[in-house]
Formats: structure tokens, C-alpha cells, sequence
């Protein structure tokens, strides 16, 4: 199964798409390959959508943020006695020109609250949707011998700005309620405000 999926929009074919459906240990490689792709056919903006993600590897979703963030800081993990900060390291796939919607939904939780937050605070994409889930905790698994497990929680994530995920979630700067019709108001709402700018752009 593909983590990642893109393509270029109908609606504007200006604008790129990418839906990141869960993260697995190929995700970052399966989206740099997917940026490339959409960054030949010439795009000039980007919605990303982590809605109905429930998260997945942490380093691999520090690895996503990465290569939208030539700089800057990832995440903060806050344990009992100390502070762990993850910032980017500028292998940065995408030209930073490009402005960048990312669709989040209350079922957007743990690594893709890490990677919406890393975005938000950055200044380097807006959030549209719902409020996030508020999974912001950092397991780690001890294996038994007779094959069972132990999950410890260890450590809470924070956004760069020092928002607690956990029980918090993120709040999307542009809020939507979900269409009871079924129709996908957010994707719309990411398309509206990007062909705006590009229009704007290109005067």
C-alpha cells in the first residue's frame, strides 16, 4: 500500500495535491518522489491533506516536515527532565515560493499533528478544517517475552511556537464545518484561497 498519493487538481492546474493516508517507514521517500513529480508538471501551490491521518512514525513525519522547512524548528519533545528539539536540516524539497494549504479534520492525529503544527508555526502553510485530534504523546514500546508489550508514554510533543498537542489539538486558521451533504468544503475553501494568491501573484 502507497502512503502517499498526488496529483494535479482539475479545478486549477496551478495546483498540486498530496494525501499523505498514514505514515510508514517509505512515506518520506514515496513524498519526495511525489513532489518532484508534481514540481515538473509545474505547479504553483500545494494542498496537503492529512485529514482522517492517525499518525503513524515519529521520524518519519519529522523527515515529511523536513522537507517542506529549509529551517527552523520541528517539534519540541518535553519529557519530565528534559527538552529534545528537532529542527529542520534544509534538505528542503520544495521551493519555498510555493504556498501551501494543509486540510485537517478532528481525525488528524499524532504524527500529522506534528507535521501540520511544524508547518503552521513556521509561517509555511495555513490550516484548513477542524480542530485536530490532540494526540501529542511519544510512546515508547518495551517488547515482553511472551510476546506481548508495554507502551510507555515518555515524552509530550510541541508545536515550534510551544503549543501542547495533547488534548489540545490544532486550531485550523481557517475554520470549516463539515458539509452534512457530504460535499468537500475544505478541499474547496484550499482551492478558493490559493487561486487568490496565485491570481494575485500573477498581475
Amino acid at each position: 500500500f502507497r502512503s502517499v498519493i498526488s496529483r494535479i487538481i482539475i479545478e486549477d492546474e496551478r495546483i498540486g495535491y498530496i494525501q499523505i493516508i498514514r505514515f510508514t517507514s517509505r512515506t518520506p521517500d514515496e513524498l519526495s518522489e511525489a513532489i518532484k513529480e508534481l514540481t515538473n508538471d509545474g505547479i504553483s501551490a500545494l494542498i496537503l491533506d492529512l485529514r482522517n491521518n492517525s499518525g503513524g512514525l515519529l521520524v518519519e513525519s519529522i523527515e515529511v516536515a523536513d522537507q517542506f522547512l529549509g529551517e527552523g524548528v520541528i517539534v519540541i519533545e518535553q519529557s519530565r527532565s528534559n527538552e529534545e528539539v528537532y529542527t529542520a536540516d534544509s534538505d528542503v524539497q520544495i521551493d519555498s515560493q510555493i504556498p501551501i494549504v494543509l486540510l485537517v479534520n478532528a481525525k488528524t492525529a499524532s504524527a500529522s499533528e506534528l507535521v501540520a503544527g511544524a508547518l503552521q508555526d513556521n509561517g509555511r502553510g495555513i490550516l484548513v478544517g477542524q480542530t485536530t485530534y490532540g494526540k501529542g504523546t511519544v510512546q515508547q514500546i518495551f517488547p515482553l517475552s511472551d510476546g506481548s508489550s508495554v507502551h510507555i508514554t515518555s515524552a509530550g510533543w510541541l508545536t515550534p511556537n510551544k503549543q501542547i498537542i495533547a488534548q489540545n489539538g490544532l486550531t485550523p486558521d481557517i475554520v470549516m464545518i463539515p458539509d452534512e451533504n457530504g460535499r468537500d468544503v475544505e478541499f474547496g475553501e484550499a482551492v478558493r484561497y490559493l487561486t487568490s494568491i496565485l491570481d494575485k501573484q500573477s498581475k
